[in-house]
């Protein structure tokens, strides 16, 4: 069985091990957390998660960048931030599930269920299940 790779992408130190720990106990095989944009993008020229989880603001900036690389490969992702959802914010944080911190462990692990069963899958030859 291979485990679904979520990518950590968050600057506190705390919450990244927090959100590491309770990702790990929910059956996730963690990348990261990435503290910084360079980071992130660095590891994402190589690798590709299954599913993303990201603070908006960064030590270096903003996430935007990281958002569009990962829609751009098509690979679902949630905002998990300090700040509210903004209606009037880039195109990229527009249509993800935005979670304001702090929330529930099941709140965050309904977002990560839900982003992942919209995601689309390439079809199995027929005889084949998931």
């Amino acid at each position: 069985m291979t485990l679904t790779r979520c990518m950590i992408v968050e600057d506190q130190a705390l919450i990244g091990m927090s959100l590491e720990a309770f990702l790990e106990d929910a059956g996730f095989r963690v990348e990261g957390p990435f503290m910084s944009n360079a980071q992130a993008m660095s590891w994402l020229k190589t690798e590709t998660p299954d599913v993303a989880l990201l603070d908006v603001m960064l030590k270096d900036g903003t996430s935007v960048e990281i958002a569009r690389a990962l829609k751009s490969r098509g690979i679902p992702f949630v905002i998990y931030s300090g700040l509210p959802a903004a209606s009037h914010g880039p195109s990229e944080l527009q249509g993800v599930i935005w979670l304001e911190k702090p929330v529930s462990r099941e709140t965050l692990a309904a977002a990560l269920d839900e982003v992942l069963s919209q995601r689309q899958l390439p079809a199995m030859p027929d005889g084949l299940d998931r």
